[in-house]
C-alpha cells in the first residue's frame, strides 16, 4: 500500500490557507454537537440540522484545501460528497420504505463516485493482494446472511450497495493508508446501519456510533485526497 496519503503533516498542510482550517473547525464543533444529540435527543431537531451540515462543511474543507485547476480526483470526491448530503437529507422526506431506498440510492452513487475517483490509484491498492480482497468480501458475506431473513425485498438493493461499498473501500487503499482506514470506518458505519435496520443487533447509543464512524470515515479520505492531490503523483 502506498504510503503517500498518510496523516497530515507540516510539509503536506503547512501553507493552507487560515480558511481550510475554519472549514475543519466547523466541521468538528458540528460534529460534536451533532453527537451529543445523537445522545441526548436522536430525534430531534439538533441532531436533524446538524447532520444535514455535516458533509457541506466537509465540501467546503476540501475545496478550500485544493486548488485551481481541481484535478480529477478532487472534482468526483466533491460529486461524492455531494450525494453523500442527499443521503443526508432526501430520506427525512420520504416516508417508509421509500426513505431508506433513497438513502441506499443516494449512498450508492456516492460511492461510484467515491470508485472512479480512486480508481486511477488500484495498481497501490488491496486489488494487488487477493487475500487482502477476501477480508472485504468475507465480511460483506456475513453481514448479507445477517440481514438477509428480515430484509425482504430490500435484500438486492442491499447487496448492490455493499457490493459498491467494499468496492469504494479497498479501491481507497490505493490512496495510502489514511484513505485504507477511512474507507474501513465508513464501511463499518453502513454495516452497522444494516444490522439496526433488518437485524436485532444495536449497540447502546447506536446512532451515535453510526455518525461517530461516519464522520470519521468521510474526512480521513479527504484528508487522504488532499495530501494525494498535493503531491506530484495527484496531479
Amino acid at each position: 500500500m502506498s504510503d503517500r496519503a498518510k496523516l497530515p503533516s507540516s510539509s503536506v498542510f503547512g501553507d493552507t490557507a487560515p480558511i481550510v482550517w475554519i472549514a475543519f473547525t466547523a466541521l468538528a464543533c458540528v460534529t460534536g454537537v451533532h453527537l451529543i444529540a445523537q445522545i441526548a435527543a436522536p430525534e430531534g431537531f439538533v441532531s436533524d440540522i446538524t447532520q444535514v451540515l455535516l458533509m457541506p462543511l466537509l465540501a467546503a474543507a476540501l475545496f478550500t484545501a485544493t486548488s485551481r485547476p481541481r484535478t480529477r480526483l478532487v472534482r468526483l470526491v466533491l460529486v461524492a460528497l455531494f450525494f453523500s448530503w442527499l443521503g443526508d437529507t432526501v430520506p427525512r422526506f420520504v416516508a417508509g420504505d421509500g426513505g431508506f431506498l433513497a438513502l441506499v440510492g443516494c449512498f450508492l452513487v456516492a460511492q461510484l463516485f467515491y470508485a472512479a475517483a480512486f480508481w486511477p490509484y488500484h495498481r497501490h491498492s488491496l486489488l494487488v493482494r487477493p487475500t487482502a480482497v477476501a477480508v472485504y468480501a468475507v465480511a460483506l458475506v456475513i453481514l448479507v446472511a445477517l440481514c438477509r431473513e428480515q430484509a425482504g425485498a430490500l435484500l438486492v438493493p442491499v447487496i448492490v450497495y455493499g457490493l459498491a461499498l467494499v468496492t469504494m473501500a479497498v479501491l481507497a487503499t490505493g490512496l495510502g493508508r489514511t484513505a485504507g482506514v477511512g474507507g474501513a470506518i465508513f464501511l463499518l458505519s453502513d454495516s452497522l446501519i444494516a444490522l439496526r435496520a433488518f437485524t436485532d443487533m444495536e449497540l447502546p447509543v447506536h446512532g451515535f456510533w453510526v455518525m461517530l464512524t461516519y464522520v470519521v470515515g468521510q474526512v480521513l479520505l479527504v484528508i487522504a485526497v488532499v495530501a494525494v492531490d498535493r503531491t506530484p503523483a495527484g496531479k
